[in-house]
């Protein structure tokens, strides 16, 4: 394999190709920054194997925490760019709770070209809702939409006032954007540290209903339907929330709905220990929820994969279960995660990761099939692979996945951002 890729064209040679299309082997040749070609036999100046490998339009992440502004102990835009890279991704939709938030033109103007810096995928800055995640404000969506925001959201937190968040879908619906909702009503997660079961009772901890997610997922599936805005429910958790969606789908309603790799494969069992590695928002549900969600994803219910990755300092991680912040890493995990969790064929992994959340966030140039004059943001992995995740060697600032030491299935070998191959082997190229 040559390293040189610095050259004027580059096949991928010996791959699966995999899209919207179906599967073919083919050579895929890569030339000023889209796809010159495809077929068998094609040669350029530099190659990238991809014998035994998935060439696939490069994976979208519809939910990253990069902390930056604010929290750069836990992350940067450079680290959480380079630990997407490595997961296949070529676009990431950064949310908007960082520390100025991102509910002014200033700060998503500076973490869009922190994005461009890194140079190793697209960051795409989300919007706030309402003035610092606060819930009392609208945050000026007009002007965040005029220079490019497309997902606004209050992520962190769900908006509690129905009357504001009807405002904000009539605004969304003139506007054209996506709101997107954190579906959490407070008033019932007091105080709460894990899902709400018998293991909650048991411990002592105090639990978080199902119900505190669901009420409000109905809600504004009822403010959908009566605005017409359109809606995507992030992070989604239980049985019911995945029977609100799939009805309202079936009634048209312009709604869409993403889950994490964590809520398809852990359980609430795992906090019994007190790790707060296990520790999310909203918390790791029953085994009768993942079903659900799995059903769900299989069906169409559930439009795509997203990581909800959460870096925190180890200090904040350390902290006894009811102190310690939720969130986990997922960027480098998630592809193993998922396909070891999902009896699904690649194609429809693909469109899950790929194609519908490029969709969502309206990220015109990510997702598209594999074709000649489609840009060349690709991502190539081995399904097969079998490898275990060691913290030392994350891309990631931080460290807090409950992964370590398991063994997972799939991994990217190489992943091409805009004609360059910013991974190759496994390994980031800045």
């Amino acid at each position: 394999m040559s390293k040189n890729l610095k050259s004027t064209t580059l096949v991928i040679k010996g791959g699966t190709v995999v899209d919207a299309t179906g599967e073919r082997v083919a050579d895929v040749v890569i030339e000023n920054s889209v796809v010159k070609e495809i077929g068998k036999n094609l040669r350029a100046d530099s190659t990238l194997d991809a014998s035994g490998c998935i060439v696939s339009p490069g994976f979208v992440d519809l939910h990253t925490h990069m902390r930056e502004p604010g929290r750069e102990d836990c992350e940067t835009i450079a680290t959480a760019s380079r630990a997407g890279a490595r997961g296949g991704y070529t676009a990431l939709v950064a949310m908007p709770n960082t520390d100025p938030a991102q509910d002014n033109v200033a700060v998503v103007e500076f973490v869009r070209e922190q994005g461009r810096r890194a140079g190793l995928v697209d960051v795409l800055p989300s919007g706030c809702i309402t003035v610092g995640r606060q819930g009392s404000t609208l945050a000026p969506m007009a002007e965040l939409a005029k220079v490019g925001v497309q997902i606004f959201t209050d992520d962190g937190n769900g908006v509690q006032d129905p009357v504001l968040m009807r405002r904000a879908m009539e605004y969304a619906k003139g506007l054209g954007i996506t709101l997107a909702q954190h579906c959490e009503v407070t008033s019932l997660t007091l105080g709460a540290a894990m899902n709400e079961c018998c293991c909650s009772s048991d411990m002592g901890v105090p639990g978080w209903p199902a119900l505190a997610e669901e009420l409000m997922v109905a809600r504004d599936i009822d403010l959908v339907r009566l605005t017409g805005a359109r809606m995507h429910f992030l992070h989604l958790s239980t049985a019911r929330s995945v029977d609100l969606v799939r009805a309202a789908k079936t009634e048209g309603l312009p709604i869409t709905a993403e889950v994490t790799p964590h809520h398809l494969s852990l359980t609430q069992e795992l906090l019994c220990g007190f790790d707060p590695l296990y520790k999310v928002n909203p918390p790791l549900r029953s085994m009768g929820d993942v079903r659900a969600l799995k059903a769900g994803v299989a069906d169409g219910t559930i439009d795509a994969i997203a990581t909800d990755h959460a870096p925190h300092a180890r200090r904040d991680k350390e902290l006894p279960l009811d102190q310690a912040p939720p969130g986990m890493l997922g960027l480098e995990t998630a592809l193993g995660v998922v396909l070891g969790s999902l009896d699904l064929s690649m194609t429809q992994i693909v469109a899950l990761m790929s194609q519908r959340p490029a969709q969502i966030a309206k990220a015109v140039e990510h997702g598209n099939d594999v074709a000649a004059g489609a840009r060349a943001n690709l991502c190539v992995f081995d399904p097969q692979i079998v490898w275990q995740v060691n913290p030392k060697q994350l891309a990631s600032k931080s460290t807090n996945t409950p992964f370590v030491g398991r063994q997972l299935r799939g991994r990217v070998r190489h992943t091409i951002f805009n004609g360059n191959a910013v991974v190759i082997d496994g390994e980031a190229q800045k």
